[in-house]
Order: structure tokens, then C-alpha cells, then sequence
């Protein structure tokens, strides 16, 4: 079944421009390759998966705030675009590595002092100077989030969560959810 987006992170959204089956493939498709073209100190280099490119074509180029406080955190502007995030290669490998998959960046987070990043099972992360954080195991997940303020969960070194009542290790979830909105039942 599927995960909607809050009443909130729906109207938030909207506010930066997008709308339910929003899609911007040529701007997606120009953006990705740009990223592509970045190639790390060590040779790395960022590759392109469904769930990347499916979410930048639904949110990419998105510029998103809100004035709510958050459930647990405050909500910190991003936004989502790859470009921004390209000279992240060697960073995303590393945590690729500890997760055992693929990751692709998104764009930047709060103060543009952070990575958004889509793994290729469709799960986002944060990656700051504190630590490496899920978000969401969807887009839409995340990105409700990261708009009303819930929690993320903290990555261990050996890819293991903080949050055991989550799961035990996120190497084994593989949730995919569509797109809609809950608009609290009115």
C-alpha cells in the first residue's frame, strides 16, 4: 500500500511548485548527466538507478521551506537538485559501500551544509558533519519528514540503525510507496 504525504508537507510542496504527477524528465535527464560527468580524487563516479531518477523527475528542481515547527526537528529548508550535490562521489561511495548499495545525490539540505542522498532501493539520507541519518524509506517519506519535523534515524559505522524498533539492519528493507496525498480525512 502507500505512504501519502501530509495534509503539510503536500501544501509545502506545492508552494515550491509541485503538484501530484509532477514530472520534469528533460531538466532531470540534463541534470543527471552533469552529475555524471563528476569523477571523484579516486576515480569514483556517481551512477543513475530508477529510484534516483524517479524522484528527481518528480521533485527536482524544487526549492522547499516551511514556517511550522517540527514534530522533533526543526524543519531546515533544501533543495533538490543533483548538480549541487555532484562532487559528493567519494562520500556516497564510502557509505555505498557500508549499506552495501547505491547511493545518488539529490541535492542539499538545510543551510546547504548537507547532503540529500536516494539510495538505488528508493531510501533517502542525510549526510552532515554529525553523522549519516535515514530519512525516509521512500521520497515521500523523506520528504514529509524532513517538512513536519520527524526524527531521523541515525546510521551506524556498520550500516546498522540507532532506532532498533525500525529495523535491525536497513540493508533488508526494499518498501517502495506511490505517490498521494492524506489530507487528514476531509
Amino acid at each position: 500500500m502507500t505512504e501519502p504525504l501530509s495534509a503539510a508537507a503536500a501544501a509545502d510542496l506545492s508552494a515550491a511548485g509541485w503538484a501530484p504527477r509532477r514530472q520534469v524528465p528533460e531538466p532531470t535527464a540534463e541534470a543527471i548527466e552533469l552529475v555524471c560527468e563528476h569523477v571523484g580524487r579516486h576515480g569514483e563516479r556517481h551512477e543513475p538507478f530508477p529510484a534516483a531518477v524517479d524522484a528527481l523527475t518528480e521533485f527536482g528542481g524544487l526549492a522547499v521551506s516551511t514556517e511550522r515547527a517540527g514534530v522533533a526537528v526543526a524543519p531546515q529548508p533544501f533543495v533538490l537538485d543533483p548538480t549541487l550535490a555532484a562532487a559528493t562521489t567519494e562520500t556516497l561511495a564510502d557509505l555505498g559501500r557500508v549499506l552495501d548499495v547505491r547511493l545518488f545525490p539529490l541535492g542539499l539540505h538545510g543551510e546547504q551544509e548537507a547532503v540529500l542522498a536516494i539510495d538505488e532501493r528508493g531510501r533517502v539520507f542525510v549526510l552532515d558533519d554529525t553523522g549519516d541519518w535515514l530519512v525516509g524509506d521512500t521520497i515521500h517519506a523523506a520528504l514529509d519528514a524532513l517538512l513536519t519535523g520527524r526524527a531521523p534515524v541515525r546510521v551506524r559505522d556498520d550500516g546498522t540503525l540507532d532506532d532498533n524498533t525500525r529495523h535491525d539492519n536497513i540493508r533488508d528493507d526494499n518498501t517502495r510507496h506511490d505517490n498521494t496525498v492524506d489530507d487528514g480525512g476531509r
